[in-house]
């Protein structure tokens, strides 16, 4: 089968390298991939929003299943632009996307189910915002209520930290027309979990959850990021959370299906567990990198397969089969990020035998392995126990040299 992968990233790295594994013979092509993936598959320099020479491609090639990895191209209509011409995409096209592209969108559907979130306030003028962050307890949490690639959300410890913040997004439009609302939200205590879905005509069937790291620096400190470390392990959920957990599903297919959304693809729920309360977070409409590059090697199932009743509408819980092992995955990047760093840097080393998905790679005219991007690389280790796992990678991460990459020595240990 000829299958096509849209993005650049760990993401989409580890899909195609989860796909190469199905009994089924499979010919992969990525547009426009990486240094990673060029290695064992086929990359096309088409740009992921350039959706007319991306369906050309598609047909030329007779191309019968295409997976979109980002979320820019899906809240643009990507999935709606390859059904236009009857291609199979495993993807929600631009109308579900909506639940990723705009938090204010997420939260209005939220609250329309009484699905459990944070009190929040969305305005798009200064004046509205200041005057509410100045009757609201801190810390307050300030989000673009846009895409931001994971970096557009700020928790403000201090009202001039928040004046200061509302002013970045609205007044200097530093995340450009994705910061110009802003959905103001309580702060919530507790600790974070990652669920992903598939989502089969409106039907979610959760996979095993996972644990990121957003923060740049160890102990959880410094700036958000798109995510530097995440781990899973096998669900040892307490029954009564669990509950809670798929009462929030349950939910949440009540309003899919009420408002005709015909989603298909995947639905990543951000839960905050405050006191043994599940709390909604965000959606995101796609893979989550870095969590796809723990779940996918945890994943024993044939991922094609899962891919084709996902979009047939067959998809149950007992097509997911998950391996007994922990996985940890620690994310080198480019010193600076998210911040300004220097790109193209030179990556002296990396070990043969180990698994690392690329996250941000190029060569050069030599060949040689370059940063192409904040995040660069994404070693990943399986082992019967977390804390083994954990060790296994640290140890891989050892072994790569590059004077312009970091990460953080605290993943699957805070």
């Amino acid at each position: 089968m000829k299958i096509l992968i849209i993005g650049a990233g760990g993401r989409e790295h580890a899909i195609a390298w989860k796909l190469s594994q199905s009994k089924r013979p499979v010919d992969i092509f990525i547009a426009p991939g990486n240094a990673g993936t060029a290695s064992d598959f086929t990359n096309v320099d088409i740009d992921v929003m350039d959706f007319d020479h991306l369906v050309k491609f598609a047909l030329s090639e007779h191309i019968e299943l295409v997976i979109v990895g980002p979320e820019d191209p899906l809240s643009a209509g990507i999935v709606d632009a390859f059904q236009a011409v009857d291609i199979p995409i495993f993807g929600p096209n631009q109308k579900s996307a909506r639940l990723e592209a705009s938090k204010d969108f997420t939260k209005q559907f939220l609250n329309r189910y009484q699905i459990p979130t944070a009190q929040s306030f969305t305005t798009d003028n200064y004046l509205e915002a200041k005057d509410y962050i100045s009757q609201s307890a801190l810390p307050i949490v300030i989000k673009a209520d846009g895409l931001c690639k994971g970096k557009g959300v700020v928790i403000c410890q201090t009202f001039e930290e928040a004046d200061a913040t509302l002013k970045d997004m609205l007044l200097d439009q530093s995340f450009g027309t994705s910061g110009s609302q802003v959905v103001i939200e309580d702060y919530l205590e507790g600790h974070e979990q990652s669920l992903l879905c598939f989502v089969s005509n409106n039907r979610l069937v959760p996979m095993d959850t996972a644990q990121d790291y957003k923060k740049a620096f160890d102990g959880d400190l410094g700036p958000n990021t798109g995510g530097v470390g995440v781990y899973s392990t096998p669900d040892n959920e307490d029954d009564v959370l669990q509950a809670k957990i798929n009462a929030i599903l349950g939910q949440i297919e009540a309003g899919l299906v009420a408002e005709d959304f015909a989603f298909y693809g995947i639905l990543f729920i951000g839960f905050m567990i405050q006191d043994g309360e599940p709390m909604v977070l965000e959606f995101n409409v796609r893979f989550g990198d870095p969590e796809t590059e723990v779940l996918l090697p945890r994943l024993e199932s044939d991922l094609l397969t899962v891919f084709e009743k996902t979009l047939d509408g067959t998809l149950d819980s007992a097509d997911l089969t998950w391996s007994n092992q922990a996985a940890v995955g620690v994310v080198l990047y480019s010193k600076g990020y998210p911040g300004p760093y220097d790109n193209h840097q030179l990556i002296q080393a990396l070990p043969d035998d180990a698994l690392i998905f690329h996250n941000g790679t190029s060569r050069d005219e030599k060949g040689q392995l370059l940063t192409n991007g904040g995040r660069v690389l994404t070693p990943v280790a399986l082992a019967d126990d977390l804390q083994t796992a954990r060790q296994a990678v640290y140890d891989v991460v050892a072994e790569i040299h590059g004077k312009s990459l970091t990460y953080r020595t605290d993943i699957a240990l805070l």
